[in-house]
């Protein structure tokens, strides 16, 4: 159910990241979902989820905006393995962690896809990328996570419960 429930949350957000957020940019910046999504399933169910999670959604990604296909899959999937190491010191009641954890991938995430893409092009613009790119969308991921982080939190939750249930089992 987890697995559904993974690529349910990947695709919806592939879908609203790349639709319904892309009209309502700011100054061209949208919100990260497959981020938020990548590290909240990595830190809530574990490294492997978050691995393939992230491996989808950078695949996703690759294939319908990338130049190359592979490379934001193995960015999106080293940060849903890096999140899911947090998995066992993350509370229960915590917000302040997954938060953190969130805005710490997308700067990471930013400054990889800058170096990668442009630095190593000779593209030296720094400043300008960081100020009209990195701190927008790290600010405007933060905003949108902190609504979807405890809406995916619930759910996987939920599903938690139901396969305690079904199964008589701790998972």
């Amino acid at each position: 159910m987890r697995i559904i429930a993974s690529g349910v949350f990947c695709i919806v957000s592939f879908i609203l990241q790349s639709t319904l957020f892309s009209q309502f940019n700011i100054g061209g910046i949208v919100p990260n979902l497959l981020l938020i999504v990548t590290a909240t399933i990595g830190f809530i169910i574990g490294r492997k989820y978050g691995m393939v999670t992230g491996f989808v959604a950078g695949l996703l990604t690759d294939i319908f905006f990338g130049s190359v296909i592979g490379f934001y899959a193995l960015m999106y999937m080293y940060i849903g393995y890096l999140n899911g190491t947090f998995k066992k010191i993350l509370y229960p009641g915590d917000f302040k962690l997954p938060l953190l954890l969130i805005v710490g991938s997308d700067v990471i995430y930013s400054h990889a896809v800058y170096f990668f893409m442009f630095f190593i092009q000779g593209q030296f613009h720094y400043a300008f990328y960081l100020k009209k790119v990195i701190l927008p969308e790290v600010v405007y991921t933060t905003v949108i996570a902190c609504i979807l982080y405890p809406i995916m939190k619930f759910f996987f939750n939920k599903i938690d419960k139901w396969e305690q249930k079904v199964t008589g089992e701790s998972v």
